[in-house]
């Protein structure tokens, strides 16, 4: 079986079970046993000896024992046998970095992080695999359907330092956010309370507060979004979303509540409809057709950072998709 896992390149999975690949990029380690210990979650570093006796461990395509000493250029294998993760497109991009932070790329439907379906096709899992920051960090989340621009810090000490300054570091976070309908206006500034809902169907949907009910809205926040319509079609439109607050799914729900939801976006349009359907059974291709997509136009195109904080490094800060 240990045959069927592929190399690094092409970054896909086994028909049966999963493979798992990594990159040796720093001398810090010294067993194939360690370095797949710190990189593993528990249930299966506590199988470890076992995928050892089964000769599922593999360097440069050679069986070899825990005890073997790893060095800077080398490919580990493990072959998972009874382990299944949901096929994702995992083609992340580093788009810029100094000594402690990193941009990065992410593509829609990879999540950010461990999920009840994906543990190791997650981004953040990625980096850690396929860079030499096995610690990475991330300062800030984002939607699994949600594609474009993400900070990363490269260890812990950089996560500690930098996720207390975050609102400094980020000054400007700008989406494109592909909606049905055409606006009647060109530009709009959109204040208000956002907040969960007591009796809300789906329980992380979130809505513009009603000012008339207040008890229904448990934890109300301040949001605010500048959007600027870009290109207006026969259907639909691309507008620009600059966020001032970062509340959570603010563009969809503020889009939403005005009447333009973004396309294929399964909680926000069609009164949720999709999102309820999608938890009992798979949504057919004639449901992606109604969506308009198969996950929610929502990108994120522009990151800014401070440059006064980041004086340690020479090269631009703004970093654009």
């Amino acid at each position: 079986m240990t045959q069927d896992c592929l190399p690094l390149s092409e970054r896909e999975q086994a028909e049966e079970g999963f493979c798992l690949n990594f990159s040796v990029l720093t001398e810090s380690v010294s067993t194939v046993a360690a370095f797949l210990a710190a990189r593993l979650v528990e249930r299966d570093v506590a199988q470890l000896p076992y995928s050892f006796q089964e000769g599922w461990v593999k360097v440069d395509g050679l069986v070899v024992p825990p005890a073997y000493p790893l060095v800077i250029g080398q490919q580990v294998t493990l072959y998972l046998a009874d382990h299944l993760e949901a096929q994702v497109d995992v083609n992340w991009r580093l788009l810029w970095q100094n000594d402690e932070l990193m941009t990065v790329y992410k593509p829609a439907l990879l999540p950010v992080s461990r999920t009840t379906r994906n543990l190791y096709q997650t981004l953040i899992s990625l980096i850690r695999r396929e860079t030499a920051y096995a610690d990475a960090r991330l300062l800030h989340r984002m939607d699994t359907e949600t594609s474009g621009i993400l900070l990363i810090a490269k260890d812990k000490n950089a996560d500690q330092k930098w996720k207390k300054h975050f609102q400094q570091l980020v000054r400007r976070k700008v989406y494109h956010a592909w909606v049905n309908g055409s606006p009647a206006w060109d530009q709009l500034t959109f204040e208000c309370e956002l907040s969960g809902k007591m009796a809300s169907v789906i329980r992380s949907q979130m809505y513009v507060v009603d000012p008339n009910c207040l008890t229904d809205y448990p934890k109300p926040k301040f949001s605010k979004t500048v959007f600027r319509v870009l290109e207006r079609q026969a259907d639909k439109s691309l507008i620009e979303c600059e966020l001032f607050t970062g509340r959570k799914h603010q563009i969809r729900a503020h889009l939403a509540h005005l009447g333009y939801p973004i396309i294929g976006d399964k909680i926000y349009s069609h009164d949720g409809h999709f999102y309820l359907k999608r938890l009992q059974q798979p949504l057919t291709v004639d449901d992606m057709a109604v969506l308009g997509a198969e996950h929610h136009l929502l990108e994120s195109v522009l990151l800014e950072l401070d440059d006064q904080l980041l004086a340690s490094t020479a090269e631009s800060t703004t970093q654009q998709a």
